[in-house]
């Protein structure tokens, strides 16, 4: 919340313009509050952001690194990419000086061609030929259609469970941006992760808000389409092609915008689902899903050589 491209800034949900004084931003906030309330008529999820945009931007000191990094001062945060000390074909974090563990396989680039589509789309908004110093400028992302916004954040969010799946350790295999059916566009998998406690279909999610559950499907203001129904039909299509068997679908999204930090919710198209906080997403990979089979031995071999040998990359 507040830090994806695609939600509201802590201004907006107060509804207070960015240079308001501290005063009006005060009255604005209690006037808020009394409008949300949910003991008033308001709305909870609505409640809840008011209050953090507060959290935000209620004092001078927390407002100024608010305004820094979002795109309201002159010396903003970015959205580019982190730099990678990686070698070879596969992407991996930048590693920490202290941190000499090995780290998970890792194959595929996370999110890479969604930067490379919103990179091409966002000059063809400013304008062939106009000048573009910098296309991940907050203040820049913030103007953008809603359409560039969301390839931005759908890429920043696999990037974060990149970094996240990499501290599993070298027990861990993981493939980024699958082309399920390369005849099909729409059948893609963010990413497949292979482990001790099953094969998953994983899927970085970043819908700009809160979202929740309705008969085994996310639904919220920014949702669009089917995303669990699709994630499940994808990972069918791999599972196929690759003559494995996937334990479970997973899909990950902001902390601030799950009502629980883990709520597996069955079965959809016959593979177990959950829906998880990405805090959890390490904790979640290392234990699995209810009722997943752990693999291990020469069965993870066996299954690790049959994906490299289908999975396509987008």
């Amino acid at each position: 919340m507040f830090d994806s491209p695609l939600s509201a800034s802590a201004y907006e949900v107060l509804q207070v313009a960015a240079d308001v004084s501290d005063d009006d931003l005060r009255r604005a906030y209690r006037l808020r509050l009394r409008q949300t309330h949910p003991d008033t008529g308001g709305d909870a999820a609505l409640f809840v952001q008011v209050q953090r945009a507060w959290e935000r931007i209620g004092t001078s000191e927390a407002r100024a690194a608010y305004d820094r990094g979002h795109g309201f001062a002159a010396d903003a945060a970015q959205y580019a990419p982190e730099p990678s000390d990686a070698g070879g074909t596969g992407w991996r974090p930048r590693a920490r000086a202290t941190d000499t563990r090995p780290r998970a396989r890792s194959f595929g680039q996370p999110g890479g061609w969604r930067r490379e589509r919103y990179l091409t789309l966002m000059r063809e908004w400013v304008g062939r030929g106009a000048e573009l110093p910098d296309p991940y400028d907050p203040a820049l992302v913030r103007s953008a259609p809603r359409e560039l916004k969301r390839l931005l954040a759908d890429a920043l969010a696999e990037e974060a469970t990149a970094r996240i799946v990499a501290d599993l350790g070298m027990g861990y295999t993981v493939w980024h941006d699958i082309a399920a059916d390369p005849r099909d566009a729409t059948l893609t998998l963010d990413h497949i992760v292979l482990g001790p406690s099953g094969l998953y279909a994983v899927l970085s999610g970043d819908f700009g808000g809160p979202v929740r559950l309705r008969r085994s499907e996310l639904i919220g203001e920014g949702v669009a389409g089917s995303p669990i129904a699709d994630l499940a039909a994808a990972a069918r299509v791999v599972a196929r092609g690759a003559r494995v068997k996937f334990s479970g679908a997973i899909v990950v999204l902001p902390d601030d915008d799950v009502a629980a930090a883990v709520e597996e919710i069955g079965r959809v198209r016959g593979l177990a689902v959950a829906v998880i906080a990405r805090s959890t997403l390490s904790t979640v990979l290392r234990r699995g899903l209810s009722g997943a089979r752990d693999i291990g031995g020469n069965e993870l071999f066996d299954i690790r050589t049959r994906l490299q040998q289908s999975v396509r990359f987008l």
